[in-house]
């Protein structure tokens, strides 16, 4: 089968969540993952403080198969800066979760 490979996507193996970068969080940071599976599943990314309380949902919707990253300015739901500290984010896409740490300094 012949493929041009201009415009097409390169589909990951693995879904997989990355490293924040940079980290610490000062003022904003980068997180970054890939998908394997297209617009079948809805996507979430959801940022808890050290307790476990949801501070910001990042992403809530359907992504396609490929490389995805977003900006966190460090702000909550209701648009507030959060406090320094330890934070989790959290990659739900159907079945595959990930939750890695990240810091916040000020």
């Amino acid at each position: 089968s012949f493929t041009s490979g201009e415009d097409e996507q390169i589909v990951p193996e693995l879904n997989t969540l990355n490293r924040n970068y940079p980290n610490p969080i000062n003022p904003t940071t980068t997180i970054s993952f890939s998908l394997t599976t297209e617009l079948t599943e809805n996507t979430e990314i959801i940022i808890y403080n050290a307790k476990g309380r949801k501070v910001k949902q990042l992403v809530n919707q359907q992504l396609p198969a490929g490389r995805h990253s977003y900006v966190w300015n460090g702000k909550d739901d209701n648009n507030k800066q959060v406090s320094s500290g330890i934070y989790l984010y959290k990659l739900k896409s159907g079945e595959f979760t990930s939750t890695k740490k990240m810091m916040m300094i000020k």
